[in-house]
């Protein structure tokens, strides 16, 4: 069993920047995979981005490449999500992930993820 707890949300207007983190309890957390996902009201969930465990490589959706940065610090369980130049379409609750199955385009799938935080909300005002 994983524990993950998001935090950093809040509202930001158009162009600003906020950090996310999100704390898992792992204790084997450098070998997760982890990954951000994002649901807005009345939308869908959709991948955001994810780190790998053992390389740190990173992937993103097509609308968040170039302004939000993923990272992880594996001695402190944590996982973060810079995100800049934010957009009122980034308004969305954002939840933190750890991946039962990784690779290629398995990280964009919800049905991958077998942990979930119960997310921190971004609201992006125009």
């Amino acid at each position: 069993q994983v524990q993950l707890e998001e935090s950093g949300g809040g509202l930001v207007q158009a162009g600003e920047s906020l950090r996310l983190s999100c704390a898992a309890s792992a204790r084997t957390f450098n070998i997760y995979a982890m990954g951000w996902f994002r649901q807005g009201q009345g939308k869908e969930r959709e991948f955001v981005a994810s780190i790998n465990g053992g390389d740190a490589s990173t992937y993103y959706a097509d609308s968040v490449k170039g302004r939000f940065t993923i990272s992880r610090d594996n001695a402190k369980n944590e996982v973060y999500l810079q995100m800049n130049t934010l957009k009122p379409d980034d308004t969305a609750l954002y939840y933190c992930a750890t991946y039962w199955r990784y690779g290629g385009s398995l990280a964009r799938l919800s049905s991958s993820v077998n942990y979930w935080g119960k997310g921190t909300l971004v609201t992006v005002s125009s």
